[in-house]
């Protein structure tokens, strides 16, 4: 039995991976972002510890006094909150002094760096959660059309390109039109803004980076997303196979079924 370490976020993801890593024997030692995590993650983990961003010493002497070498991320942490950390202690100043840019991708590399450092490994995020990636090919719903596909491949191309240039993993297109880019305001928001720009039937495109780090960033969507996509009238969404997770798969699936959703793995 080991212990493993858990940095959460928000949302159902470290729920999931709580679940997963208790499964398969070891314990969890939570540390829980008090801006972030939902409280009822105390049920799941074996210890938990609240800590506010920008704690980052404490984080990493809790760990330690522990006995954790091996760390799993999991759960979004808005990246306006990574900007506005308040209270930082002088290690995570120090780490926050050292970036080339402010970029989410930047803050959180330098962060698993600085794990690295002392010992602790940084486990990819989906390690547990194999079984929910999303497969290649048709998920759940009506097959698309010939123009639908070819928005879905004009979408590739664009949401890899923002991808790559580490400014969001979303597109939103319509007869070959982009519609909405998603930037630090998040996919939901990014789906909102394209129905309030080119109203329904779009189609929602998310994709990984060429070079992924999937320590601290792995694509996910889940039953949140499934419902934004009802809300907007979306067509369909394509997700990148093999590397994007859908939290809930079963349950999000059925959902997206029942709304008449399409969701492919592409």
């Amino acid at each position: 039995m080991e212990n493993i370490g858990l940095i959460a976020g928000n949302n159902r993801f470290p729920f999931l991976v709580a679940q997963e890593i208790k499964r398969s024997g070891d314990k969890v030692i939570c540390i829980a972002l008090k801006e972030e995590t939902n409280q009822n993650l105390e049920k799941v983990c074996d210890k938990i510890y609240w800590l506010s961003l920008g704690k980052f010493q404490n984080i990493i002497n809790i760990l330690k006094n522990e006995n954790v070498k091996t760390v799993i991320m999991a759960g979004q942490v808005k990246h306006v909150k990574i900007y506005s950390a308040i209270n930082m202690d002088f290690r995570a100043i120090k780490v926050m002094r050292s970036l080339i840019n402010k970029k989410a991708g930047t803050i959180l590399k330098a962060i698993v760096d600085e794990f690295e450092k002392d010992g602790i490994h940084i486990m990819a995020s989906h390690v547990y959660l194999k079984h929910l990636l999303a497969p290649k090919g048709l998920i759940v719903g009506k097959k698309l059309f010939s123009n639908e596909n070819k928005d879905v491949e004009f979408g590739c191309k664009v949401a890899k390109g923002i991808a790559d240039l580490d400014i969001g993993q979303t597109v939103v297109v319509k007869d070959k039109s982009v519609l909405a880019v998603e930037s630090v305001e998040g996919t939901d928001e990014c789906i909102k803004r394209a129905y309030d720009l080119g109203g329904k039937d779009s189609i929602v495109i998310k994709v990984a980076k060429s070079n992924q780090d999937f320590r601290f960033d792995v694509p996910v969507i889940g039953l949140n997303t499934i419902d934004n996509l009802k809300e907007n009238k979306v067509r369909a969404m394509a997700i990148e196979s093999n590397v994007t997770l859908i939290l809930d798969k079963d349950e999000a699936i059925e959902k997206a079924k029942n709304f008449g959703v399409t969701i492919i793995g592409i």
